[in-house]
């Protein structure tokens, strides 16, 4: 059975529409249509918007007054998210906000695919049903998400005033989060492999920096891709905590927040993380210096070793700097455990 149809907002371009097409466009787009800049940009990005008939993937080209612009609208798929008791590890909560540390194989919000056993149906049960929801949003009180098999930090708001003001943060790129993972081999400022790379570049003290733009892989709707030329600009750093060789813990942290960011840019700088089937492909360590059973184990890691591990923001409603770190989880502490045993 098919699912819904999608729909195809269409819009003239007014007079004096100014060097943007992006800011055209969230100017003349009928308020009904709750098309925000940040879902434009991911609309450029997936290739559905035209301009006169032509995919534009550029949100900055110039527009010119009578363009016709098609956008192409999936329709949102209603979900009856139900409170599920389901227990929650929480770090802090207030009358506006709680911060949780989501455990490995938790998706954050329904979907057609899992629509239980995720925290938004834990989160309605603790809260009693009541979730901040702007806009009729279809994750209640959700302003940030971290992938099902990705463990760590996240913020959700309970008001809508914190809605507003978290959401704000988090597209001014102005919330701290740091995640580690355990990565294949050991960047390094010194290998030319890695300085021939477009979009990779190295900073002080060795830190690793992978600017490029993202969007979905045109032939697999389910990956990221990078690109040069359209999609959305991504910028992430990592820096090298230990070194194992064949491996490496990395403490990674975010100037965008897109899908996948860390998981792709890794991948694109040949660091994919260990355990990711997504973005590894069929990478292997070597038992070489780590033993055949520590080599197994790392090469049959469930999940992308990925642990969102600080998280620091400005309080949307008191003002006051909020900052909060979780522990690696019992997998990832276990492998890095044997990891420096091996290397002892």
């Amino acid at each position: 059975m098919s699912g819904p149809s999608p729909k195809i907002i269409t819009v003239h371009i007014g007079p004096e529409p100014g060097k943007r097409l992006d800011k055209a466009l969230a100017r003349d787009v009928p308020e009904a249509a709750s098309l925000s800049r940040s879902r434009l940009a991911r609309l450029f990005a997936e290739g559905a918007v035209r301009v006169n008939g032509a995919v534009a993937t550029d949100a900055r080209a110039k527009p010119a007054e009578g363009d016709l612009v098609e956008i192409t609208v999936e329709e949102a798929v209603e979900v009856d998210t139900r409170p599920e008791d389901i227990p929650l590890e929480i770090l802090h909560e207030d009358a506006d906000l709680i911060v949780v540390n989501k455990p490995v194989g938790m998706v954050v919000h329904p979907a057609p695919g899992t629509p239980t056993g995720t925290l938004v149906n834990a989160l309605l049960h603790h809260f009693g049903g009541n979730l901040s929801g702007i806009g009729g949003e279809k994750r209640p009180g959700i302003v940030h998400r971290i992938d099902k098999d990705t463990s760590g930090l996240l913020v959700v708001a309970k008001s809508d005033t914190a809605h507003h003001g978290l959401a704000a943060q988090f597209e001014a790129h102005s919330v701290a989060r740091h995640y580690l993972a355990i990565c294949h081999g050991v960047p390094d400022a010194s290998d030319p492999r890695l300085r021939g790379l477009p979009g990779v570049s190295f900073e002080a003290a060795g830190v690793l920096k992978i600017t490029t733009q993202l969007a979905r892989h045109k032939t697999d709707r389910q990956r990221q891709a990078v690109l040069f030329n359209g999609g959305r600009h991504a910028v992430t750093r990592a820096r090298v905590e230990e070194g194992f060789g064949a491996v490496a813990l990395i403490n990674c942290w975010l100037e965008t927040g897109r899908t996948h960011q860390i998981r792709v840019h890794l991948s694109h700088a040949g660091h994919a993380l260990i355990g990711d089937q997504t973005y590894g492909g069929r990478r292997r360590v070597s038992a070489k210096g780590m033993g055949e059973a520590l080599a197994a184990d790392l090469n049959a890691f469930p999940r992308q070793a990925l642990h969102a591990a600080s998280l620091g923001f400005v309080h949307p409603v008191s003002g006051a700097r909020l900052s909060f770190s979780a522990p690696l989880p019992e997998d990832m502490a276990q492998l890095l455990h044997r990891l420096r045993e091996a290397a002892s």
